[in-house]
């Protein structure tokens, strides 16, 4: 495993460069640029806003996007990183069979560009959080998220990182997992707060969904009034979110010392 991280140290360069590459051609010739990764999670915020804010909120719309929209940020961050990630090998064929880099700079790079675009959905977020309480403790929680941030980027790189070597012994994995995301859309807590499945007795859905985990530990810091009192009522949360990550992450190099050697006869 270290031997593998200092090899992907040692590639940091070139996992940049692929990064950059990406939202390079991705946006060419685009008059919005990279502004356009925004257009999606605020038009979906701005439908929920009209439709949900006085079912699911408080009345109050500018706080009810500042829910909706850190939810889809989070969410479309752990969605893409698992369903693009899973073809990341497919993808990245090319570079495989030309250079010995470790494979999963491919799953990397392909979650670091969901999280930049996660970032920036963010970073309105915070803006609306302002807006709303009218002063700067959007920011003191985006420290308090960090933590539930880099927890989640690992967490994607590791199920990015499983599904990619699934998807090279079996195709159809991508689309299943793509399946999969749309049902745990409705599922989990991001259009909607958790109160109301705790008041159906239907708690249990949240407790089980491992994406509300990281949610939670990304969004409340954000939309709390004071979001340093949440870190010592957030120590289960924490301790969970760790251990999942860490099963994540074994279970991720178990597969790559297993099939490392193996994949490339069947990209």
């Amino acid at each position: 495993m270290f031997r593998h991280l200092s090899s992907l140290w040692t590639a940091r360069h070139f996992l940049l460069a692929l990064v950059k590459l990406d939202l390079r051609l991705r946006y060419r010739r685009s008059v919005l640029g990279i502004g356009w990764s925004l257009l999606n999670p605020i038009a979906m915020t701005i439908v929920f806003t009209v439709v949900f804010s006085q079912l699911f909120g408080n009345g109050n719309p500018v706080e009810y996007a500042a829910f909706a929209l850190a939810g889809l940020a989070v969410w479309s961050f752990l969605r893409d990183a698992a369903t693009m990630g899973s073809k990341a090998l497919l993808m990245n064929e090319s570079y495989i069979r030309q250079s010995p880099m470790p494979y999963t700079i491919y799953t990397l790079r392909t979650v670091l560009g969901q999280a930049i675009h996660s970032c920036m959905a963010l970073s309105v977020v915070v803006a609306l959080v302002v807006i709303w309480r009218g002063n700067a403790s959007a920011f003191t929680g985006l420290a308090v998220a960090i933590p539930g941030l880099l927890l989640a980027l690992v967490a994607a790189w590791a199920v990015a990182t499983i599904g990619a070597f699934i998807t090279a012994f079996f195709h159809d994995t991508a689309h299943l997992l793509e399946v999969g995301a749309q049902i745990g859309f409705f599922l989990t807590p991001i259009m909607y707060r958790r109160d109301i499945l705790d008041d159906r007795g239907m708690s249990w859905l949240a407790d089980i969904n491992p994406v509300n985990l990281y949610l939670t530990l990304i969004r409340e810091p954000l939309l709390a009034p004071d979001p340093v009192a949440l870190v010592s009522h957030f120590g289960p949360q924490y301790l969970s979110a760790i251990a999942l990550t860490v099963g994540l992450g074994a279970l991720a190099i178990g597969v790559v010392s297993w099939l490392h050697k193996k994949v490339i006869f069947h990209l």
